[in-house]
């Protein structure tokens, strides 16, 4: 097959960055990938210097719901990987499908301008050991992540102990002889919260809201893998599901964990078992929001106060695009308003790839959201007339395909989808796009 005109650059080698190349050069997109690191992973390589992974990182879903279908992980896999078999698993990836032959590596894109009007081309900017370049592209598709920048609370007060977030976190030595607040429950603030409980002298874990905890495993195999081949309507799905976490969970607020304030599945639920285990042994103390530091005493919400050598602050990250503009985004409140979290309304030369959340989503779902990018190109090229029913809807406004959640209004859920809604869209697309599409 014949490129389609002009080269498209492509932003960062993480997952989504592989996904993106593996279905361009499947559609025949010419395209030059950038990657600041030295090879691909993205954050999964702790080694990069934006990574921010730390030592006992796992995947909270299974590895059979989150790989790639067309190249699984292999047999010896952990259940949960932990980060190293995952940067692993990319690196394969890349090598599989040849992809670094594509790729300019230890280059920082520092810019994106466009020359004019859609299609008029972009040019990039970037530095790289031999100093600074910049070139003229037809479009670009931006994948470089959505967990590099921190989202850093300004706590009231003056803290004399050290404060860091969680992305400054490595090893668990960081721990040694501390007494340790982690503020924020997530997923990662749960993970860390544990490793406090055994390395450091004593671990608090302050929650601004109640979350629902899942078990890793349930009647021994992972949760995840459990009840999907029934699609069930999100009222139903709810009473199921919320009765059978009652049943293997019990109740958290047992263990002084607050209530939730919104439904099942309106939020990411938290994978851990162990923040249970602990806090129900007493290991672990649920303290409230806090209210202001002083010292190295900490006063909370709830008129309680106590006294810590250590606050990491495990409360999220913040879309990064410092290379473009945000107006060119279509950035509105805490996240670009694209269709299907993708494709700009108004231009065809400008994609972002792997700006979604789901639960359950996994690589695979993200690989069809490129795929529907690739074969979008390929169409326009084409003059398919699919490619130019999705043109006229996705100039029509944002569709962002929640479901109809009632998501909560945190910055970390402005680009969170339902996954069926989600991936029903994105895979119709795939299939009207295909007859266009050559192998």
């Amino acid at each position: 097959m014949t490129n389609t005109r002009g080269t498209f650059a492509l932003i960062g080698a993480g997952p989504m960055g592989l996904a993106a190349a593996k279905v361009l050069g499947e559609q025949g997109v010419d395209y030059q990938g950038f990657e600041l690191h030295s090879d691909v992973g993205g954050l999964w390589d702790i080694e990069g210097a934006h990574s921010t992974m730390y030592e006992s990182a796992h995947l909270i879903s299974s590895k059979r719901m989150t790989e790639f279908t067309d190249f699984p992980m292999r047999e010896e896999v952990a259940e949960y990987p932990s980060h190293r078999e995952m940067a692993q698993y990319f690196r394969d990836f890349a090598d599989h499908f040849d992809i670094r032959r594509h790729y300019r590596f230890g280059a920082e894109v520092t810019k994106l301008e466009p020359l004019g009007g859609d299609g008029e081309g972009w040019r990039v900017s970037w530095r790289d050991g031999e100093g600074e370049h910049s070139e003229v592209y037809a479009g670009v598709l931006i994948a470089n992540g959505t967990l590099s920048e921190p989202n850093m609370p300004d706590f009231p007060g003056q803290f004399d102990g050290e404060l860091i977030h969680s992305s400054a976190y490595r090893d668990p030595s960081q721990f040694k002889g501390k007494r340790v607040l982690v503020v924020g429950a997530g997923n990662s603030g749960c993970d860390i919260a544990v490793d406090a409980i055994h390395h450091g002298k004593s671990c608090d874990l302050s929650m601004r809201r109640g979350y629902y905890f899942v078990p890793k495993y349930v009647f021994g195999k992972p949760a995840d893998t459990l009840g999907g081949a029934i699609k069930l309507p999100m009222w139903l799905k709810r009473k199921i599901d919320g009765a059978l976490l009652k049943w293997f969970v019990g109740d958290p607020q047992k263990y002084g964990f607050p209530k939730p304030d919104y439904k099942l599945y309106e939020s990411h639920p938290i994978v851990n078992s162990l923040v249970l285990f602990h806090a129900g042994h007493g290991d672990l103390k649920v303290r409230p929001d806090i209210e202001r530091l002083d010292g190295h005493t900490v006063h909370f919400k709830d008129g309680t106060q106590a006294e810590y050598d250590m606050i990491l602050a495990a409360t999220g990250y913040k879309l990064h695009y410092p290379f473009i503009a945000p107006e060119l985004l279509n950035w509105q409140g805490d996240a670009p308003h694209l269709y299907l979290n993708a494709m700009h309304p108004k231009r065809d030369d400008l994609f972002v790839l792997g700006m979604l959340e789901a639960s359950g989503l996994g690589w695979q779902g993200r690989h069809e959201q490129a795929e529907m990018v690739a074969r979008y190109i390929r169409g326009l090229h084409d003059g398919s007339e699919a490619a130019k029913r999705l043109q006229a809807k996705k100039a029509e406004g944002f569709e962002r395909a929640t479901g109809g959640m009632a998501y909560l209004k945190l910055a970390r859920m402005a680009y969170y989808v339902d996954k069926a809604t989600y991936r029903k869209a994105v895979t119709g697309w795939i299939k009207a796009l295909g007859g266009k599409a050559a192998a």
